[in-house]
């Protein structure tokens, strides 16, 4: 059937992103001020009207991206940045999308172009004359009065666009999705460049938790993933000292993307000796904290970032394992779950990194693609972090798509972010029912990932295929 083709499942994916836009305007994350005629809550039934059209919407775009990723996988060759570009346009008009942290972004920015403290006071210090002042207004109740956890290069990007718009919802919106374009030009570049080829820009790019979260919902953790990949990209040909500088930028968005300074380090010590070995030790994050001091300085803004990192850690999300467990034991044991969730979340991160050293050892030693080490410990991170979000899977995703899309770590990847895009409403909730789908994908994908698995199979097998790099 046609529908099943490459062309069909261009035009359905194309079908649904237009639905997902089209259901946003009703049950998208509307703006409280300022969204003007289009971008303004409407009456209940539309908005369920329009929340039922937009998963309907997501449903086809994810099939139709499935199918598309199994054509690829039997050796189709097709033009997948056509089809990047059919279901990107939908997008790029519409309303904010399964979040509203947009709105924490222009209101950080008027922030800063009021010259209050970005890393001490949360949006709620605006005041009514003060740009990003009607942003502040549809920031999530958890983000209020919480500091900026972003570096000041991002930060500096959302003043520029605050302070081209003047503040005003609509126009700063599609500023920032101009920049979440940027960063997935970036993905796109760094991808090809490592080889990804059609299926890699099809599990990092047309990936549907990407399109709805970085360009739907704008989340800056594009940028950094641009950023941070492109930088790996120049290590793997020699330039890696102006890779450590757009690693180093893509810490001063968001502070994960400081593990690719380890995987840099490891290609600049391979078969150097004691001598290589203290190079890529010290210089990759010699080069990088400069660029972080000196984007601070030019911010204006000091070093406060490095004392909000852990601020997102205390608000607590349902994807969190170590959360979760740690607050259920505390529940159970002592009656006081914080102090026990505390000391999980610790556990987490502790065996993170220790992941995280043991894939470097391996890359070092040649056992593995170094950029491949940097995705799976991506992933590691993330699965072991204190707070997850959906969106945070493409962290380390997009690396192991660049080398390794075809193997069973990257099936299984593609599994977990069909899954995730169900977990949040198009209005940023994430009611029961959104779990429930996502649970629904995630057994169903697995048992047909264990049935079918991709030629190319094991994380191992890929691991050669760049291990000269």
């Amino acid at each position: 059937m046609w529908v099943f083709s490459a062309s069909g499942c261009r035009w359905l994916g194309a079908g649904g992103s237009l639905a997902v836009s089209v259901g946003g305007y009703a049950a998208g994350t509307l703006p409280v001020l300022g969204g003007g005629p289009l971008w303004q809550p409407r009456g209940s039934a539309l908005t369920v009207a329009g929340a039922v059209l937009a998963y309907l919407g997501l449903s086809l775009l994810v099939a139709a991206w499935w199918r598309y990723g199994v054509l690829l996988a039997r050796g189709l060759r097709d033009g997948v940045l056509t089809t990047l570009a059919c279901w990107t346009a939908p997008l790029l008009l519409a309303p904010p999308l399964h979040s509203a942290d947009v709105y924490s972004y222009i209101a950080q920015g008027g922030m800063v172009l009021s010259g209050h403290d970005v890393y001490g006071a949360g949006p709620s210090v605006l005041g009514p004359g003060d740009p990003g002042a009607d942003a502040a207004a549809s920031v999530g109740g958890n983000w209020t009065h919480t500091p900026a956890p972003y570096g000041p290069a991002f930060l500096l990007l959302a003043a520029a666009v605050v302070k081209a718009t003047g503040g005003a919802i609509v126009p700063s919106v599609l500023g920032l999705r101009l920049v979440a374009l940027a960063a997935l030009a970036l993905i796109v570049w760094a991808v090809r460049g490592l080889g990804g080829g059609e299926g890699g820009l099809w599990l990092a790019a047309l990936n549907p938790l990407l399109l709805v979260h970085v360009v739907g919902g704008m989340h800056n953790d594009g940028l950094m993933i641009g950023l941070m990949l492109g930088g790996v990209l120049l290590a793997t040909r020699g330039r890696w000292v102006l890779g450590s500088v757009l690693v180093g930028l893509a810490m001063m968005v968001k502070s994960p993307a400081a593990v690719a300074l380890l995987f840099i380090g490891v290609m600049i010590a391979r078969g150097g000796g004691v001598r290589g070995l203290l190079k890529g030790l010290v210089l990759p994050g010699a080069v990088a904290g400069a660029v972080a001091a000196g984007a601070s300085a030019l911010a204006g803004t000091g070093f406060g970032w490095l004392r909000t990192q852990g601020v997102a850690g205390a608000i607590h999300t349902p994807l969190s394992l170590t959360s979760d467990l740690g607050l259920g034991l505390g529940v159970l044991l002592t009656g006081e779950p914080d102090p026990v969730r505390g000391v999980f979340q610790k556990l987490g991160l502790a065996v993170s990194l220790a992941v995280i050293a043991g894939l470097a050892w391996r890359a070092y030693r040649g056992r593995i693609d170094p950029v491949l080490g940097l995705g799976l410990s991506l992933v590691a991170l993330v699965v072991l972090s204190p707070m997850v979000q959906p969106w945070y899977l493409l962290w380390g995703t997009v690396v192991v798509a660049a080398v390794a899309w075809r193997s069973r770590a990257g099936q299984v990847l593609a599994v977990v972010s069909a899954a995730l895009v169900y977990e949040t409403q198009p209005s940023g909730h994430t009611p029961w029912y959104g779990f429930v789908l996502a649970g629904l994908v995630l057994v169903l994908g697995l048992l047909w990932v264990r049935r079918e698995p991709w030629a190319g199979g094991t994380v191992e097998g890929a691991a050669l295929v760049g291990a000269g790099r």
